[in-house]
């Protein structure tokens, strides 16, 4: 592909994206941010006692806020311990009654459940890229190798631990990734934490907010994954909202992003000489 032909895939890619993110928040996103405020975020002590008990659990809450979302946990379903802070207060033996009695933190147990202890109504999801990447996965990936950066993938206990609730990870001279995601998505992943790597680790990552950071690199996934035929819905303007961007934001970075675009287009496009060595990703 000439570098022409894919600046035009590039431009036609965020001109779609500034229309979309124009239109506001979907009710897609809506609804999810509606559910999602209603979850506990939990603290690293508590999320890894919840994974010594239920490795796989990927969304807990407690019975009744299961209730309020329409979910109801099963009956016989054992509840997952965790440590929950609780105020007391302890009176001063002169003044029963006095207000400014001295209040005491302390701690008990309590008890959550995971999605797959549940019944019910299903919860919102996030929007999602769609589709079949059709080998350009691996091209992303040689992409990514020529730049020594490495790649890594994450089983779900090291993801939990290391991604929190995000997909994949730009580091610095590695990226990492779950290794449960869609072929779409993880493609999507892929070409958004390389854009990090290619825009976001130089000087200008100190001068940069995680707004305009997260849009632009989102918006590098949506124009190159729009390119390759991906069915992109509303994932990339979604996200963007998520972090506060909108069409101003994107307008903001617009070469910033078209070059990083165009540049990762043509890499995964161009038939590599087979001849040459390919770099091991790990």
């Amino acid at each position: 592909m000439k570098a022409e032909q894919a600046k035009q895939l590039a431009d036609t890619g965020i001109a779609n994206l500034a229309a979309a993110l124009e239109q506001g928040r979907s009710e897609t996103l809506t609804a999810y941010l509606a559910t999602m405020a209603r979850f506990h975020r939990y603290s690293f002590g508590n999320v890894m006692l919840i994974m010594t008990q239920k490795t796989d659990a990927t969304r807990v809450a407690g019975f009744r806020t299961w209730k309020k979302i329409g979910r109801y946990v099963k009956k016989g379903e054992k509840g997952i311990v965790i440590i929950a802070p609780m105020m007391i207060r302890k009176q001063d033996e002169s003044s029963a009654a006095s207000r400014d009695d001295e209040r005491i933190l302390r701690f008990k147990a309590a008890y959550v459940f995971d999605i797959s202890q549940t019944d019910g109504e299903p919860l919102p999801e996030f929007a999602s890229v769609g589709g079949n990447p059709n080998g350009y996965t691996e091209r992303v990936k040689e992409a990514i190798a020529r730049r020594d950066i490495t790649l890594t993938y994450a089983g779900e206990f090291d993801a939990i631990v290391e991604l929190g609730n995000a997909d994949g990870a730009s580091l610095g001279g590695s990226i990492i990734v779950r290794d449960d995601l869609s072929p779409a998505l993880e493609f999507s992943v892929l070409v958004h934490e390389l854009a990090h790597e290619m825009l976001h680790r130089d000087e200008n990552r100190k001068t940069l907010s995680k707004t305009v950071r997260e849009t632009e690199a989102e918006a590098v996934a949506f124009v190159v994954s729009q390119a390759i035929g991906l069915d992109t819905n509303t994932a990339a303007p979604d996200y963007i909202h998520l972090y506060a961007g909108d069409k101003d934001t994107l307008a903001e970075s617009l070469d910033r992003i078209q070059k990083t675009a165009t540049t990762i287009i043509e890499e995964i496009s161009l038939d590599r000489d087979e001849a040459e060595p390919r770099r091991r990703v790990a």
